[in-house]
C-alpha cells in the first residue's frame, strides 16, 4: 500500500513512524509532501527518498492520502493536491474543524474519512475517533482503520457532529489531565515535597489509578467509594471538590471546547 502524508508536522511525522514501526508499510511505499525546503532536506535524513515538495511527484502513486496540515493551510494544500490525485484514492483528514464536505468540495473527491487523534498518539497511546463518507468501502474503511490502530486505540461512530465530540474530550484530554497534574504537583510542593519528590508522588499516582482502573471491572465511582472512607481524609477532598464545583466546572470546560470545535468547523 503506498501511503503519502501530506504535511511533515508533529502529527504527520508521528504516522510516518508508527506505520514504519508497525510495518504497516515501508520506505519504498511512503511519501511525505513538505512544501518547506529546509524542512524537506531535515526529513529526508529520517525518511530517506520518502520525501516530496511538489505533489506531480507523488500524489498520484498513492492509495491513501493523509491531510496532516493545520486547518488554515488546507485551501492551499488542496490547490497543489489537486494537481497529482487520481480518481479512487482515499483521504484520510486529521485536520481539526475540517468537514468531511468542504474537504471532498474543495478536493474534488469523494472518498473522505475525518479523524480526531490525540497527543499520546506519539507513543502508541492514542485515542483515535474517525468517521467516513458514504462513497468509502468497508474494505477501504478497514484499510485506514489499521494505519490508525498503529497509534493506539481507533473508534468508528457513524455520526460526523461526534468527531467535534471526540476533539472536545480526548483530543483536549491530556490537557485537562495535565491542569489536574499541575495543581496536585504545586499542592505538593507547598506541603514541604521536592519539586521531583511532587512529580513522582502525583505522575505515579496517575498511573497506578488509571492501570487498576484498566484492570478491574468497577466503575469510576464504586473505586471512589473504595478509596473514601467515611470521615477520611479523602471524603474531605472530594467533598471540597463538590463544594466548589469541580465537577461542574469539567462539564463546563469540555461544553466550551465542543463548542469551540463546532464553531471551527463553520
Amino acid at each position: 500500500m503506498n501511503i503519502l502524508i501530506a504535511g511533515g508536522g508533529n502529527m504527520g511525522l508521528t504516522y510516518a513512524r508508527a506505520f514504519l514501526r508497525s510495518h504497516v508499510t515501508d520506505l519504498q511505499h511512503l511519501m511525505i509532501l513538505e512544501h518547506l525546503p529546509e524542512k524537506a532536506e531535515a526529513l529526508s535524513t529520517e525518511f530517506p527518498g520518502c520525501v516530496y515538495l511538489d505533489s506531480r511527484d507523488c500524489a498520484s502513486r498513492a492509495d491513501v492520502i493523509i491531510l496532516a496540515v493545520k486547518p488554515q493551510d488546507a485551501l492551499s494544500l488542496f490547490q497543489q493536491l489537486k494537481l497529482g490525485i487520481e480518481p479512487g484514492q482515499v483521504f484520510l483528514s486529521i485536520m481539526a474543524g475540517m468537514g468531511i464536505r468542504k474537504i471532498a468540495e474543495g478536493l474534488g473527491v469523494t472518498k473522505v474519512i475525518r479523524a480526531m487523534p490525540n497527543l499520546p498518539a506519539q507513543i502508541g497511546q492514542g485515542m483515535t475517533v474517525f468517521t467516513a463518507a458514504d462513497e468509502v468501502s468497508r474494505l477501504e474503511l478497514a484499510m485506514v482503520q489499521n494505519l490508525l490502530a498503529t497509534t493506539g486505540k481507533a473508534v468508528y461512530v457513524t455520526h460526523e457532529g461526534l468527531i467535534d465530540a471526540a476533539t472536545a474530550i480526548s483530543g483536549s484530554g491530556p490537557a485537562y489531565v495535565y491542569t489536574f497534574m499541575e495543581a496536585m504537583m504545586q499542592s505538593a510542593r507547598e506541603m514541604g515535597f521536592s519539586d521531583a519528590e511532587a512529580e513522582l508522588l502525583v505522575v505515579q499516582t496517575f498511573t497506578g489509578a488509571v492501570d487498576l482502573y484498566n484492570k478491574s471491572q468497577y466503575s469510576c465511582s464504586e473505586w471512589i467509594s473504595r478509596v473514601a472512607s467515611k470521615g477520611g481524609t479523602t471524603e474531605a477532598a472530594l467533598e471540597a471538590f463538590r463544594r466548589d464545583g469541580l465537577h461542574t466546572d469539567i462539564l463546563n470546560g469540555t461544553r466550551a471546547a465542543l463548542q469551540r470545535a463546532r464553531e471551527l468547523g463553520s
